[in-house]
């Protein structure tokens, strides 16, 4: 059934279609071969002047129009209907006029379509010589302004910005010799085509290379406000060592083992950074436990006194002891001092401060037990499976006699990083003038 009406509503449109093209108004009663003959004449003056028409016959009798013949064109045929239409005294019009399908006489406008565009080639072909010579001459005033470092590197922050500078400088230089060469041509339409292509690829590239462009942009903004310098002691994300050098890819660490460790920058741009040599001075702290039977206010006294003692310990800010906390067997007291980590090697000198501190203590007769656990035996007194802190004075530990080492700076890492960026010679875009976070 719906096949039916669907043929029914094509056989109707086909219909409305034909009657479109047939004459409308009111038919003359006067009608002679003359008129025929003029109508005849016309219609074959207006087809004549028409490509893609030779071959066609007209036929006119009482006014009624019969086309025949053939066209290369079906889409020709209609037009047909509607010129006839348009000359006066034409009642109805008998189009006949098929498509052609004969293969030499399709081949043959195919052949003409080829040797005239051969011919629009040659005819051009000075032209496009010196499209292209005006487009090379653009591109290459543009490349060799590229290859000029002296003005980039005053413009730019760092060498790695300066050779962005440089690539985008290229890129518009041959932008604008192709969009030269295409103006001289009066082709310029063919932009928004290559625009739109390039646009496509560019999201697609875009997406498949996220990481790396993401990569990139870390890169660009880490050159221009530098979060460290060379050799500092920093902490990335649980990666800790002293910076080797920044390049366009990575951050390279060598950590206190003397091992590379290379983050990406991406990760390192949006890592928590600390920087523990922007400041000469940094705090060191260390935990102790002391007996609750002790004198506790005490034991803070000798702390501050024995860490104020110390060479390495700065007067201001002054060492501090406080209690931290209280154990099951313990009172945790914990220690603070400053240093000059210029001058002092920070983990040298806090193990050196626990030494002192812990003899000063011990000498005080202020005990440092270990921790007391107790159980219970069911059926059993309870007993101790860690005898309780004898504190007596023949059961403490003799204090160290040694006065305090003498603490210096240690340079092993450092030197060791020195050494590779002499000798490596990779780029590197840490520069000393650019500003620091």
């Amino acid at each position: 059934m719906i096949l039916v009406l669907l043929l029914l509503v094509c056989l109707a449109a086909a219909a409305e279609a034909q009657d479109e093209g047939q004459p409308s108004g009111a038919i003359s009663t006067a009608q002679d071969s003359r008129d025929d003959a003029a109508i005849d004449r016309r219609i074959e003056a207006i087809i004549g002047q028409l490509s893609g028409y030779e071959g066609i016959t007209v036929d006119v009798r009482e006014g009624i129009v019969t086309l025949g013949g053939e066209v290369l064109d079906g889409e020709a045929i209609p037009r047909l209907d509607t010129l006839a239409a348009r000359v006066d005294g034409v009642v109805a019009i008998e189009n006949e006029v098929v498509e052609s399908t004969d293969v030499a006489r399709r081949l043959d406008p195919v052949a003409e379509r080829f040797r005239t565009r051969i011919a629009q080639f040659f005819s051009y072909l000075p032209l496009l010589a010196v499209a292209a010579v005006a487009g090379l001459l653009v591109a290459l005033a543009g490349l060799l302004l590229a290859r000029w470092e002296w003005p980039w590197r005053r413009l730019a922050p760092n060498a790695f910005i300066a050779n962005i500078y440089r690539v985008v400088l290229r890129l518009a230089a041959v932008a604008a010799g192709v969009v030269t060469a295409l103006d001289i041509m009066n082709a310029t339409a063919v932009l928004t085509g290559l625009l739109g292509a390039a646009g496509i690829l560019g999201l697609a590239v875009g997406f498949a290379v996220r990481d790396t462009v993401e990569n990139f942009i870390a890169s660009v903004m880490l050159s221009l406000r530098q979060p460290f310098r060379p050799n500092d002691l920093v902490d990335i994300e649980g990666s800790m060592g002293r910076v080797v050098r920044l390049t366009s890819r990575s951050t390279i660490l060598l950590d206190l083992d003397g091992n590379h460790v290379r983050l990406p920058n991406a990760v390192v741009f949006k890592a928590r950074i600390v920087n523990f040599t922007s400041n000469d001075e940094r705090r060191f702290s260390f935990v102790l436990g002391v007996d609750p039977v002790s004198d506790v206010t005490e034991a803070k006294r000798i702390g501050t006194q024995t860490l104020a003692a110390l060479d390495f310990v700065l007067e201001t800010p002054a060492p501090q002891v406080w209690i931290r906390d209280v154990a099951a067997s313990t009172i945790e007291v914990e220690f603070l001092g400053w240093l000059n980590q210029r001058e002092t090697a920070f983990d040298m000198a806090r193990s050196e401060a626990i030494r002192m501190v812990m003899a000063a203590l011990t000498r005080a007769g202020i005990g440092l037990p270990e921790p007391t656990y107790r159980v219970s035996i069911a059926g059993q007194m309870p007993a101790a499976l860690v005898p309780e802190a004898d504190t007596s004075p023949a059961a403490r530990p003799l204090a160290d006699p040694r006065p305090p080492e003498v603490v210096g700076p240690d340079l092993s890492i450092e030197r060791k990083v020195l050494e590779e960026r002499r000798t490596t010679g990779e780029a590197d875009l840490l520069n000393p003038a650019a500003p620091v976070e």
